[in-house]
């Protein structure tokens, strides 16, 4: 029997730690935990629970070990943080679901990622990268504009401040996220139409797209964001749907595109947000969704589509299997 490593950042830890709630916004609950541990075990794997880096480092010196690892850990420090981990992995040659530490250090960085995709030719919004108040002086882009850290996930430090009319809203609301987030601002243009993420699965040849799901607000939202306010209350401000009309249908075929690009492995969602003429503009790439079965975006899209929480566990762990050669050990 495969043995599987579960790696993770539980929130709890952290807050007792003294970490603000936005601080650990990316971590997950028990609840995440224990539905991938039942999810791997009904596929037939023996799970054994690690944690977070730190347990990582035990684990790995009292000389245990596992034949696959599946990492979840979002990491606390740095735009590498996600790469900690998997880097840490491939010291050991431990195999691990999920991209690469190269992958998810270039993602995490939503500028770096802005940049390759639009030298690749994909429709992104016009964008600059501040970091220091008097790069915005001279910005160049139309007002609206859109600010949030160029290295957050799970929406930390977008809210109704995001957005931006002119130019006292855009320096106040720059060197708040300067100040409490402590790295660079991606600053660009604001994108007004509908917001879409786009379900990956799969490495290489064999990434698909498995759903396009639209992001709706409806009229309780506070703002036309969506933010970590928002996201914190999704059931009372948003909705969820598939959509397969001709603009998701391109969103899909683009999010693939992207996917490959980057070399994305086993699972992801790339995002994307129609512009004032109605195309499709690339946001972000997130080679590690959230696996929450109830709330995080990839599960939910799944569900909609007929693919269960097991189905979508049972894919990944099944591509990381066929790239590290274990396929065959099973």
């Amino acid at each position: 029997m495969i043995k599987v490593g579960l790696t993770f950042d539980l929130k709890a830890d952290y807050l007792r730690l003294g970490y603000t709630n936005e601080q650990v916004a990316e971590f997950d609950s028990p609840e995440t935990i224990d539905a991938l541990e039942n999810a791997i075990t009904s596929l037939g794997f023996e799970v054994t629970r690690i944690g977070n880096i730190f347990s990582l480092v035990n684990f790995l010196n009292a000389g245990k070990r596992c034949d696959l690892v599946f990492n979840i850990c979002e990491g606390m420090f740095g735009i590498a943080r996600e790469a900690q981990v998997p880097c840490l992995l491939d010291a050991y040659q431990i195999p691990y679901v999920f991209s690469e530490p190269d992958i998810l250090n270039l993602t995490l960085d939503k500028g770096l990622t802005k940049l390759m995709v639009q030298q690749a030719g994909i429709l992104t919004a016009n964008f600059k990268i501040i970091s220091k108040l008097t790069e915005l002086q001279n910005i160049g882009i139309p007002f609206p504009l859109f600010v949030k850290p160029v290295a957050e996930g799970t929406s930390k430090g977008i809210d109704g401040f995001s957005l931006v009319n002119n130019q006292q809203q855009l320096t106040e609301s720059v060197d708040y996220l300067l100040k409490t987030f402590h790295q660079p601002v991606l600053v660009e243009s604001f994108l007004p139409g509908r917001e879409f993420t786009v379900g990956i699965t799969g490495s290489g040849d064999d990434a698909k797209a498995i759903g396009t799901l639209e992001i709706v607000l409806n009229e309780q939202a506070p703002h036309p964001i969506y933010s970590y306010s928002v996201k914190k209350d999704w059931e009372k401000y948003a909705s969820y749907r598939i959509a397969n009309d001709p603009v998701a249908l391109k969103c899909a075929e683009m999010a693939v595109d992207v996917w490959k690009m980057i070399k994305g492995k086993d699972a992801g969602r790339v995002d994307f947000r129609l512009d004032i003429h109605g195309e499709p503009n690339f946001i972000e790439v997130n080679p590690l969704a959230g696996l929450n079965p109830t709330y995080s975006d990839l599960p939910i899209l799944a569900r909609l589509i007929g693919i269960t929480y097991i189905q979508l566990i049972s894919e990944i762990i099944n591509s990381a299997l066929k790239r590290s050669g274990l396929k065959d050990k099973r």
